[in-house]
Parts: structure tokens; C-alpha cells; sequence
């Protein structure tokens, strides 16, 4: 049988190794992430729209999301769906500024005049600003250019993340 204080001493120690690891596992993470964006998309028929987008990570570099946007066109009301993966070359907020890329498909529903409701393959190459100086959350800005359905133009404020893009 061991002495109390040996117990006591390997009770101590499982203690130092196993609660920092349990209390940084329960740290809360910011998986979803949402932005508000206004698109331009120039092509036969042109048209703006507002739009609000939420993604989540689906990897150390990847998040994948959903947007949806709904504006004016050369007729009339229209609107989209899109599904798409960004690969950030810059996940942990390193630098300031961080270039992306992404694709996806894109539904674009406009009236019969301004060509009819289709859906599209969709590239685009973008750039993430940085958190304000000292924030550890806060809004940031993104600008995009793409082609999916014409050309696409992007102006985003999203969700900053802590740490992470």
C-alpha cells in the first residue's frame, strides 16, 4: 500500500496534465460565419443585388457556404442561390490583407426578358481584410471577381473570426 501523500502527489500531477487540455478543448469556436455582400453580375443583361452568406469550415483552409441574393435587373426583380468553397491562403490571419479562391454552382432566377432562370458554374478570386487593430472579432471587409453566369464583382463585409479566417 502507498503512502497519502504519494496518492495525493499522482493525483495532483493527472490533474496539471488533464485540465488544461480539457479547459482548451472547451474553448468556444466560431464556426459559422456570416456576411452581408452587394453583387454586381455584368453580362448580357446586368444585374446588383444584395445578398447574405453563411459558411462554415470544412477544413484548416476550406469554408464552405450558401448565399443568397435578391436585387434588380434590366427587367425587373431577381435573385440567386449560391453553394460555394473558398480556399484562404492565409487561414490563421498571418498578414493583413489575404488573397482566396473559390468555385461553385450558382442559380440565378431573373424574368424571361432578362434571359430566364439558370443555373452556372462559378470561379472567383478574392481578397480578405484584417480584424481592427487589437480586435479579437469584429467585422472585415472582402472584395471579389469571378465569372459565373457574367462577370461578378463583389463587395462583402463578414463576421471576423478570432485567429482565423
Amino acid at each position: 500500500m502507498q503512502a497519502p501523500h504519494y496518492l495525493l502527489l499522482r493525483v495532483t500531477l493527472g490533474l496539471v496534465v488533464l485540465v488544461p487540455g480539457a479547459t482548451l478543448s472547451q474553448t468556444p469556436q466560431q464556426p459559422l460565419q456570416v456576411e452581408g455582400r452587394i453583387d454586381a453580375i455584368v453580362a448580357r443583361t446586368t444585374g446588383v443585388e444584395a445578398g447574405l452568406g453563411l459558411s462554415v469550415p470544412s477544413g484548416i483552409y476550406m469554408r464552405t457556404g450558401l448565399v443568397a441574393g435578391i436585387g434588380a435587373g434590366r427587367h425587373g426583380l431577381e435573385g440567386r442561390t449560391d453553394l460555394i468553397s473558398r480556399f484562404s491562403l492565409d487561414p490563421f490571419r498571418q498578414s493583413r490583407w489575404a488573397p482566396y479562391a473559390g468555385a461553385g454552382v450558382s442559380g440565378r432566377y431573373r424574368t424571361k426578358l432578362d434571359g430566364g432562370s439558370h443555373a452556372y458554374l462559378m470561379i472567383f478570386l478574392g481578397a480578405e481584410g484584417p480584424l481592427a487593430l487589437g480586435a479579437t472579432s469584429g467585422i472585415v471587409p472582402a472584395f471579389e471577381v469571378g465569372l459565373g453566369g457574367g462577370a461578378r464583382f463583389a463587395v462583402i463585409l463578414r463576421r471576423g473570426i478570432n485567429a482565423r479566417r
